[in-house]
């Protein structure tokens, strides 16, 4: 008698679990695009999965973009790229309110799908976020979680969508889609310049764009099943719309304006050393400490990290780790000739980066543009300095 009861109770238990996971005629499943936050890396938006069946009672979202702080060792695999993100899940209402809270337009688009699509991914959906298949390694530009909505969608279905390009498409490079999300004078957008290489420079193909949430969002509009004039969009709606409100100046305290009052007093440091013909050491050594540091900082970036797009920086024709080995030199009232060969070599590196720049190789930081101006000077007075 016990053995037919737990026979029973195992078969009711089955029962009950297939029939929470199998989706009614009246389930949803729709892409959510979050636009951007106040934060830097809230700048780019977000997206989501959200999984809706009334009759299920069942609205949860799926979000690939979520990672743990207390992971062991965070902060050393974020700067290697080597840190995971994992899918969780959670109900819809506190995704929701979550971002009204944090004022930022949310959007969704429903898929135009059959039950039997619905059910593909939504099993796809249960098996990644299992503790063994929710972990993935994250790329900022091509494994984020806006890109998982494609992969997802594609893998799931198991047909490859066609992309159209949305209306007044203009191709653009990585770097200029950043642009689009951070303020180009903005301490954001500095660092983000002086750590990237001349990889984010390239011409992005249309399908890359979509590592930004809102080109999800374009692209789905226009995408439809292979073989097919169907849709992949069934609905658009707007759920929440981001309530404008005054933003502070943030020019007086903007990259170009702090680095300009820095740049200035570099100069007037010079000036001073050129009408006294004198040289200022501490000056000397801030400068080619600061500029080795950074430059040393960059290689690491470039060489030992797993980063795709830190290599082929060219800030490091400003920012130069070699300046750490002329220090020594620096301290010297009368320091070796060759000192004079290499400011030399450091002139014509700023040519090189001049030259870079205008062709299009790499773009630069624009706050940067008042330090390279402060730094070419005093490197042409200590020449001239050191000649005499």
């Amino acid at each position: 008698m016990k053995l037919k009861l737990t026979l029973f109770l195992l078969f009711l238990s089955i029962t009950v679990q297939s029939q929470r996971y199998t989706l009614s005629d009246q389930a949803e499943i729709s892409i959510l695009t979050i636009g951007s936050g106040s934060l830097l890396m809230d700048s780019f938006g977000h997206s989501g999965f959200r999984v809706k069946d009334k009759l299920r009672r069942i609205d949860v979202v799926y979000n690939y973009g979520t990672f743990e702080f207390d992971e062991p060792n965070f902060y050393l695999k974020f700067a290697q790229g080597k840190l995971n993100y994992k899918l969780s899940y959670g109900p819809y209402d506190n995704f929701f309110q979550s971002y009204v809270a944090q004022n930022r337009t949310i959007e969704e688009q429903i898929l135009n799908l059959t039950k039997e699509q619905k059910q593909q991914v939504f099993n796809f959906l249960l098996n990644n976020a299992k503790p063994e298949n929710q972990y993935y390694l994250y790329d900022f530009f091509f494994d984020n979680c806006a890109t998982k909505m494609k992969e997802v969608t594609e893998v799931s279905l198991n047909t490859d969508l066609n992309f159209r390009n949305p209306n007044n498409f203009e191709a653009k490079t990585f770097r200029e889609l950043i642009y689009e999300c951070v303020n180009k004078n903005s301490w954001g957008s500095l660092g983000i310049d002086v750590a990237l290489g001349s990889v984010i420079d390239k011409k992005a193909t249309p399908e890359q764009h979509m590592f930004l949430p809102k080109y999800i969002y374009s692209f789905f509009e226009k995408a439809s099943f292979p073989n097919s004039n169907k849709p992949l969009v069934k609905q658009s709606r707007l759920l929440y719309e981001k309530v404008d409100k005054p933003q502070s100046n943030s020019f007086f305290t903007s990259p170009f304006l702090i680095l300009s009052l820095i740049g200035l007093f570099i100069l007037w440091l010079t000036y001073k050393d050129y009408k006294n013909n004198t040289r200022n050491k501490k000056l000397d050594l801030v400068l080619f400490s600061i500029t080795g540091l950074i430059g040393v900082f960059l290689l690491l970036l470039w060489f030992a990290t797993d980063h795709t797009t830190t290599a082929n920086n060219y800030n490091l024709l400003w920012a130069f780790p070699l300046n750490l080995l002329v220090l020594g030199q620096l301290v010297k009232t009368t320091p070796k000739p060759w000192i004079i060969k290499y400011l030399k070599f450091l002139v014509i590196m700023f040519c090189l980066l001049t030259m870079h720049w205008v062709i299009g190789v790499q773009v630069f930081a624009i706050g940067l543009i008042p330090l390279f101006i402060a730094l070419l000077v005093r490197y042409i007075y200590l020449i001239k300095f050191y000649t005499k």
